[in-house]
């Protein structure tokens, strides 16, 4: 039986994911145990005890951008994490430590190194975090989503997908899937998500153009996220939902998709083949930009900019691909042929590999140390 400490959180793009390696892992090895290190204040801290995974906690230690207060208190609190790590290690018998980036993982990484214990490692974005970065110099066991992330000993494994949508099948759910949200099967649907925490640009152009939308013969099921401040509409056609629990059945009901690229988001679209405009976040690194590459350059996606998503983009451009149904048909086979439904076995294989070989070196090193003995006079 071997132990594994999951490591990370924060949003659901790190903690989706590391569910869904940790459900694959036992039950591909059910006498092994999974249990999570993450923070308080992430995503993980309601969704791992839900899932059944015991979640152990550190502190929230954002890396320090800018020489402040918050900088030189940072190493100390850092090293105490990784202290209290290294604790847990120890007194829980953790064989493998498998970090997916998140605030936790910086840590655990530097724990596992500390006390000899495998690591693995899955990059979800294109533009790896500076923990998995690092990490990446610690072990040859790295996993990454997209074929252009650049990080040391990658290998492609793709998304780890929840095991609804790795197992959807958009045409024999359609039916279930309008029932959920009460839409009409005479139209087409067009979802508008923004993520878990919703897109304040995205939400606010097109509840501008529902009307037009709606016009045009489609119906909107628009997820707004649970802080919008966009409520329930009266207009026939356009449903609001503050969150949406059921991601699979909206997948099934839809036919085009408008979103953010965030990197769970673009391999579930191309894991279930449906046609986006996607609409990168315009802080950060970056790597939402990066994250929809693949996907744009097979056809699958149209890109734009989230400064130039309004509601001329909406009359001018994005109606022009609505009313196009060869189009959509055609992207919709151009997008499911960039995705990934295996990355949770892939994943599980990888982290498999690290727990063999950590036994194989135990077990080698246990051998040679009792023949050394026999052969002493």
């Amino acid at each position: 039986m071997n132990t594994y400490l999951f490591a990370g959180g924060g949003t659901a793009g790190h903690v989706n994911p590391l569910l869904a390696v940790a459900d694959r892992l036992t039950e591909r090895s059910p006498d092994d145990r999974v249990i999570v290190l993450g923070t308080a204040e992430g995503l993980e801290s309601r969704l791992v005890p839900m899932r059944g995974y015991e979640l152990l906690t550190i502190p929230r230690l954002p890396f320090p951008r800018k020489p402040n207060a918050a900088a030189l208190r940072f190493p100390a609190a850092f090293w105490r994490a990784v202290k209290q790590t290294e604790a847990i290690i120890r007194d829980r018998g953790v064989d493998v430590v498998l970090g997916v980036g998140g605030y936790a993982s910086a840590p655990a990484y530097i724990a596992a190194k500390r006390t000899g214990t495998p690591i693995v490692v899955h990059e979800q974005n294109a533009k790896p975090g500076l923990a998995n970065r690092l990490a990446a110099f610690l072990t040859t066991h790295v996993g990454v989503t997209f074929s252009n992330t650049r990080l040391r000993h990658a290998r492609v494994v793709g998304m780890p997908l929840r095991r609804e949508v790795e197992r959807l099948d958009r045409r024999a759910s359609r039916t279930e899937g309008l029932a959920e949200f009460g839409l009409d099967p005479a139209r087409p649907v067009l979802l508008v998500t923004g993520g878990s925490s919703g897109a304040r640009s995205i939400n606010r152009t097109v509840n501008r153009s529902a009307a037009s939308i709606v016009g045009a013969g489609w119906q909107v099921l628009h997820v707004v996220g649970a802080a919008s401040d966009i409520g329930p509409s009266d207009l026939d056609g356009y449903t609001v939902l503050p969150y949406c629990d059921r991601m699979d059945l909206a997948y099934a009901a839809s036919d085009f998709v408008v979103s953010r690229s965030g990197a769970g988001m673009v391999c579930e679209l191309t894991a279930v083949g449906l046609p986006s405009v996607l609409v990168p976040y315009p802080v950060g690194n970056g790597e939402q930009r990066h994250n929809a590459r693949d996907v744009v350059q097979a056809g699958g996606a149209v890109l734009v900019d989230d400064q130039e998503f309004d509601q001329d983009w909406v009359t001018f451009h994005l109606l022009d691909v609505l009313q196009d149904r060869a189009r959509i048909a055609d992207m919709a086979v151009r997008s499911g042929s960039v995705g990934h439904r295996d990355g949770a076995d892939r994943m599980t294989e990888l982290a498999l590999d690290a727990a063999r070989t950590a036994t194989s070196k135990r077990t080698g090193s246990t051998e040679r140390t009792g023949s050394t003995t026999e052969e002493r006079p």
